[in-house]
């Protein structure tokens, strides 16, 4: 079952030409769309399905800096910057709210992690402060287990994933760019080695410039042109409840399983860490670059043969851009919640707060996480195609970080002064393999 978005009127006809094609209207996308319009540039934003339809509506909705890889820390503090006024800027609701977030654990591996990611943190001005046992139990009554420590981040916060994304792209259409739903991407054109237009399943559309911000299916789209980019996809799940008690005012992280206190009083549930990976010819194609982030994250990880293989964007396939092609096969990507993940995030959920006992889920899906190698993504112009722009690969926690991802992305195309060092996010190091490792929070 999907989870509900705020549903985004089409545009009726598509523009002949525009400055800039955006493909992909997840939450990097409409912030790129949205700062590129704010700078005068006539912006066209593509989705083969609908505005935020896919990952962007089915995440946890964490707008959080604390546990970040240090690499893209800046950028996610720039984000959180831009989320604490941009309710006001657009004049609409995204469900932004500074509540903070908190870690607890009764693990001492969590516990030493967090602890070093604090330490190194402040080198970036970014405070957390490491909580005592006794400090963890007061920030979480209720609570039953005997925490050996946590973290607290008072300045993150949460928002609402199906409001942002579509709130956004409005924003962006109010300043002058059109949107095209149900308007799948088939392919570039190019003119003396540069992209020169986009091919639609509605038509062509000339430009000089495209952002390829397409989260899972991006992969597959840069191999019909012959270009690298590594991606694995994992299947996630998680879910919403009905109205509960309120034990945490923001995002709070236990073991086994976190919660997010949503606008309409219920929780976003999420299992942290595990998923299913489908054996694919992608998969297969990367397996070398993923090899360390396997190692290192297996323990959550189970592995199966599925659709994966034959459909979806992660098989090979080849195509012409006169007929319907992969992308309009697959409007939206919906794979199903695990049953299985769900019951175990209620089981934890009531022996974690017996005020949590016996809740009911409102609604439940999964998801298809896009991750890189280094577990953090690429933004960055495409060196060997002058015009072509990439904004994809956030790993599975793209959605807190999207405001400043979409600012540096519409810096780059539009060639003003980045937001941050744009140099972890470059598309080279998926080519030439420099800086790659398995993620975490170096």
């Amino acid at each position: 079952m999907s989870p509900p978005v705020q549903p985004v009127a089409s545009d009726e006809k598509l523009p002949r030409s525009v400055d800039v094609v955006v493909i992909g209207a997840g939450i990097a996308g409409c912030t790129a769309a949205y700062e590129l319009a704010k700078r005068d540039f006539a912006v066209a934003l593509l989705d083969k399905g609908r505005v935020g339809g896919e990952q962007t509506s089915r995440n946890w909705g964490w707008v959080r800096q604390q546990h970040r890889d240090l690499r893209e820390l800046p950028l996610s503090m720039k984000s959180l910057e831009i989320w604490g006024t941009l309710n006001q800027e657009i004049g609409a609701e995204t469900g932004f709210r500074r509540t903070g977030l908190l870690y607890v654990t009764t693990r001492p591996a969590d516990f030493a992690q967090w602890e070093a990611w604090t330490l190194r943190a402040r080198e970036y001005q970014m405070h957390s402060r490491v909580l005592t046992p006794a400090e963890a139990k007061e920030m979480t009554p209720g609570s039953v287990p005997d925490w050996i420590g946590g973290v607290h981040s008072p300045t993150d916060g949460r928002a609402e994933p199906s409001l942002a994304g579509p709130a956004i792209a409005e924003a962006a259409r109010k300043l002058g760019a059109t949107i095209h739903q149900g308007c799948a991407a088939r392919g570039l054109e190019t003119e003396a080695g540069k992209v020169s237009g986009v091919i639609t399943e509605k038509g062509s559309i000339r430009t000089q410039a495209v952002l390829l911000a397409g989260g899972a299916w991006s992969g597959l789209f840069c191999r019909r042109h012959g270009l690298r980019l590594p991606q694995a996809g994992v299947k996630s799940t998680s879910f919403s409840t009905q109205p509960a008690p309120e034990v945490a005012t923001g995002g709070l992280s236990m073991p086994d399983v976190t919660i997010r206190r949503r606008l309409d009083g219920g929780y976003s549930v999420g299992l942290g860490g595990r998923g299913l990976v489908e054996l694919s010819p992608q998969g297969l194609m990367y397996a070398r670059d993923f090899w360390p982030t396997f190692k290192a994250r297996r323990w959550g990880l189970t592995f199966g043969i599925g659709r994966s293989f034959f459909d979806g964007p992660e098989m090979l396939a080849r195509w012409s851009f006169d007929k319907p092609t992969p992308f309009e096969r697959h409007r939206t990507l919906d794979p199903g919640a695990d049953p299985k993940l769900v019951q175990l995030g209620l089981t934890r959920l009531a022996e974690h707060y017996p005020a949590l006992k016996g809740l009911k889920v409102a609604h439940a899906w999964g998801g298809f996480i896009d991750s890189t190698p280094d577990g953090i993504p690429v933004i960055s112009a495409v060196d060997t195609l002058p015009g072509l722009y990439i904004s994809a690969g956030y790993s599975g926690h793209g959605f807190g970080i999207g405001p400043g991802a979409g600012r540096l992305a519409a810096d780059l195309v539009a060639g003003d002064p980045p937001i941050v060092d744009p140099h972890p996010f470059r598309y080279s190091r998926m080519i030439d393999g420099t800086d790659l490792g398995a993620p975490g929070m170096m």
